[in-house]
């Protein structure tokens, strides 16, 4: 097992700041390499206020704000133009950075893309739902119409 401080959020595991004990695998293969966490050293334990203290100035503050920014984000209709093939084939894949430019440019509230959880790879034209998490009490789906540009 291996001792982490998460740099990131990470579904399941839990926000940045936190210290947490994984599998040393999952920590090796995947956390540390993708930046997601770091060693946990004594050392560290301001680094983990910093990360914390950033965190809170980042978030969306209170539970009534989350809740009034998922209403704005459901009445948001939000279109992603992408370069398409033959049979609305994509060149490549819709990004979560594609769908948060696209809910700006459609007047939404600003969303992290870091918030932004795709069930599965968007690699065709159609219509899709996202959710974000806004608050760790509070997550919004938004349907995301994917057309060719």
């Amino acid at each position: 097992m291996s001792k982490l401080i998460l740099t990131h959020e990470v579904t399941g595991l839990g926000e940045p700041g936190d210290v947490v004990e994984v599998k040393s695998g999952y920590a090796r293969n995947y956390l540390i390499p993708r930046n997601l966490a770091t060693p946990w050293t004594k050392g560290y334990e301001s680094q983990v206020a910093a990360i914390r203290k950033a965190r809170k100035a980042r978030e969306i503050a209170t539970l009534d704000e989350a809740k009034a920014t998922a209403e704005a984000l459901a009445s948001t209709a939000v279109v992603v133009k992408a370069k398409a093939g033959e049979g609305g084939r994509l060149f490549g894949a819709v990004t979560t950075a594609d769908i948060a430019g696209a809910v700006a440019e459609a007047g939404g509230p600003s969303v992290d893309k870091r918030k932004i959880e795709i069930e599965r790879t968007i690699k065709s034209t159609g219509e899709y739902t996202v959710s974000l998490r806004l608050h760790p009490e509070v997550s919004a789906k938004i349907a995301v119409k994917v057309v060719a540009a």
